[in-house]
């Protein structure tokens, strides 16, 4: 008999077609029956959920965020949670250094004023020989510092620990953002993180620095962030991720300086063809009693 599975938040239909091939899918409630959850990075699983599911193994989740699960009751309970790591890795890291450069160049802004009937429009700023740091150097981090050391003077990043890698580190955000010409995030979400960059972050990275976000919306103090621009203590952002999804600030939708796109990061069609794989190999690999390919550690 299939297992129940729990789709927890919307997924691309061929996922779901996928899925329903080998599972028997639950949309509006979860039965107790329920062995497994699917969902986006964005989900929420807490422990009240938890506890209602005595038959619940594994949470897979369609991307690589999980700080909307209860990490707490899932290892009380043993449940595994896989992600799908590497798939979206190369799409996200694109999507940084194209916002950056968007913003830098004036690519959205020069765009609207073409379409407009606007030939003349103000100088963008030269990308190369910046000083390109990145909050967080995990697989995603790594793969921005690749790409930002055909543009910099120097890559520098902030991260839990140093790591062997050609890049400097500094020990903290506050020293990274003042060091910066362009700061990226691309750290996790979670506790650890949130509003971790405030006010004084902004007024660290300062006048000349451009922030750029592919992590989580919950890393910014958007109040912040919007006096910040609107102030022009920061030169401009490129967002791909918010505070209250879908809900952009009015504010930040009508800066020219402000570059935004849609939690796209992984949005290409090779990239969630991967994920979508990795989560039906995480789940057969998990009832098969296999090893997971995106088990979380």
């Amino acid at each position: 008999m299939p297992h129940d599975i729990f789709l927890a938040t919307a997924i691309p239909p061929a996922l779901e077609i996928a899925l329903a091939e080998r599972f028997t899918l639950h949309r509006d409630t979860a039965p107790p029956t329920t062995r497994a959850i699917v969902g986006g990075g964005m989900m929420t699983v807490d422990a009240a959920l938890i506890e209602r599911l005595p038959e619940l193994e594994i949470i897979a989740v369609h991307g690589v965020g999980f700080d909307g699960i209860d990490r707490v009751a899932t290892t009380a309970r043993g449940i595994q949670i896989a992600i799908t790591p590497d798939a979206l890795t190369e799409d996200v890291a694109d999507q940084a250094i194209a916002l950056w450069l968007a913003v830098d160049r004036r690519i959205a802004a020069n765009d609207r004023a073409l379409r407009m009937g606007n030939w003349t429009v103000p100088l963008g700023r030269r990308a190369s020989g910046r000083r390109i740091g990145i909050f967080g150097l995990g697989r995603i981090g790594q793969a921005i510092a690749r790409r930002a050391e055909v543009f910099a003077t120097e890559v520098l990043y902030t991260a839990r620990s140093e790591k062997r890698v050609p890049w400097r580190f500094v020990p903290d955000l506050a020293t990274l953002a003042e060091a910066s010409d362009v700061l990226i995030l691309a750290a996790p979400g979670g506790r650890e993180t949130r509003g971790a960059v405030d006010g004084a972050i902004l007024d660290r990275l300062g006048k000349d620095g451009v922030l750029v976000n592919v992590a989580r919306g919950s890393l910014i103090d958007e109040e912040a962030l919007i006096a910040a621009l609107e102030a022009h203590r920061i030169a401009g952002a490129g967002l791909d991720v918010f505070a209250e999804e879908p809900d952009v600030p009015a504010m930040l939708r009508r800066m020219n300086h402000v570059v935004l796109a849609p939690h796209q990061g992984s949005a290409t069609r090779e990239g969630r063809a991967a994920m979508a794989e990795m989560v039906v190999a995480n789940l057969e690999a998990h009832f098969a009693g296999g090893e997971l390919p995106g088990l979380l550690g």
